[in-house]
C-alpha cells in the first residue's frame, strides 16, 4: 500500500467518512490484484461484502442486517462460508402439483405455529430434504419457503466450505450451523449430495468421510430458530443416515400438463398470446419437461415474437421453441 492512500484512509478515519473509506477499501483491493496478490485481494473483497454492522453511526435497519450481521468466515482464507440472498431477490411463485404445494404450505403452517405447537410438547418441522430431477424446483422451493416465513436465505457456499487440510471442512460446516442457530434464517444446503454422499462405496476415508460425519452429527436434534433445507437431484447417492436426520423429505416433481398449462400462461401473461393456440399439442410436447424448461420455453417464443415485429405469440412460435431447446439438451446428454 503506497504513502498516499495510507494517509488518506487515516484521514477519512479521522473525519468519520465512510463514504471515502469504501472508495479507498477499493483502491487497496485493485492496487493488491494487480501486485499479483490475488488471494489477498479476493480476501478484502469479501470482507468488504459482508453486510455491515452499522451505517453512518446508526444501528442496520433491515431485518436481514440485524439477524444476519456477521456472516461465518473459512478459517484458513478468511473467505465467506455463506451469503445471504435479498429478499428481493427471492423468486417465490411456484406451480406445483395439489400434494407437493400441501408439504410445503404445510411447513408454512408449522413454522408460523411454532409457539402454539411447544405449548404442547410439539415441534415444527425445521429441516427438510427437497430431490427430484434439474429445473424442477427444489432451489426454488428454498426461497419460497424464506419469502412465505419472511426468514433470510442464507446459501452455503461449498467451494468455500471445503479445504484439503485436515479436519477444516468440518470446522468451517460448523461454523455455519453456529451462525444458523445464532440468527434464525433458512439455511440452504443445495446440491447437498457434495457433502453428503454415501460413506458406505466411498473409497475416501479421509476428509469427505469426516465432513460426512459432522453433518450427521450436526443435524442430529438440529434445534436452530429457523429452518435447514437441503436439496439433492440424486437423493440415491446420499448417505442412508441422513434421511432420518430430516423432519420432511419429499420430491419436486416434473409439472403434469395441468401445471405446464398454467406455467406457459403465467409466463406468457405480459405479452398479447393468439387465441387460435391449441394448448393440448403444444402442452404434450412438453411431457416430462422440467419446470425451468417450460418457463424458458414460454420466454423463447415471447423473445422471437418481439423480435420478428409481430407482437403476438403463436403456436408457432411456442413449438420452435421448444424444438430448439429440445436440440440443445439432447446435445447436452450427447445425443
Amino acid at each position: 500500500m503506497n504513502a498516499d492512500i495510507l494517509k488518506r484512509i487515516v484521514r477519512a478515519i479521522a473525519e468519520g467518512s465512510q463514504g471515502d473509506l469504501d472508495r479507498l477499501a477499493r483502491k487497496v483491493v485493485d492496487s493488491e490484484r494487480q501486485s499479483g496478490h490475488t488471494r489477498l485481494a479476493d480476501q478484502l473483497e469479501a470482507i468488504l461484502n459482508r453486510p455491515r454492522l452499522v451505517k453512518n453511526g446508526l444501528a442496520p435497519t433491515t431485518d436481514s442486517e440485524r439477524s444476519l450481521k456477521e456472516l461465518p468466515l473459512s478459517r484458513r482464507h478468511g473467505e465467506l462460508l455463506a451469503t445471504v440472498i435479498p429478499r428481493e431477490a427471492l423468486e417465490h411463485h411456484m406451480v406445483l402439483t395439489a400434494a407437493t404445494e400441501e408439504r410445503f404450505a404445510r411447513i408454512e403452517r408449522e413454522y408460523a405455529a411454532r409457539e402454539r405447537l411447544g405449548a404442547y410438547g410439539l415441534q415444527p418441522r425445521k429441516t427438510i430434504l427437497l430431490y427430484g430431477p434439474p429445473g424442477c424446483g427444489k432451489s426454488l422451493g428454498a426461497k419460497r419457503l424464506a419469502w412465505n416465513t419472511g426468514l433470510p436465505l442464507l446459501k452455503v457456499r461449498f467451494d468455500a466450505l471445503i479445504s484439503s487440510y485436515f479436519g477444516e471442512s468440518a470446522a468451517n460446516l460448523r461454523a455455519v450451523f453456529v451462525a444458523a442457530k445464532e440468527r434464525p434464517c433458512v439455511l440452504l444446503l443445495d446440491e447437498c449430495d457434495f457433502i453428503a454422499r454415501s460413506r458406505v462405496n466411498s473409497k475416501d476415508i479421509g476428509e469427505a468421510s469426516r465432513i460426512v460425519n459432522s453433518l450427521l452429527q450436526l443435524m442430529e436434534g438440529y434445534d436452530a430458530p429457523g429452518l435447514l433445507v437441503a436439496t439433492t437431484n440424486v437423493e440415491s447417492s446420499l448417505d442412508e443416515a441422513l434421511f432420518r436426520r430430516f423432519d420432511d423429505v419429499f420430491q419436486v416433481p416434473p409439472p403434469g400438463p395441468e401445471e405446464v398449462e398454467k406455467l406457459l400462461k403465467m409466463t406468457l401473461s405480459s405479452v398479447q398470446v393468439s387465441e387460435r393456440i391449441a394448448w393440448k399439442s403444444v402442452i404434450e410436447k412438453l411431457a416430462g419437461a422440467s419446470a425451468a424448461m417450460v418457463v424458458k420455453a414460454a420466454q423463447d417464443a415471447a423473445k422471437a415474437a418481439v423480435l420478428s415485429g409481430q407482437k403476438i405469440v403463436t403456436e408457432s412460435h411456442l413449438k420452435n421453441a421448444i424444438a430448439e431447446l429440445k436440440r440443445g439438451d439432447g446435445k447436452e446428454h450427447g445425443e
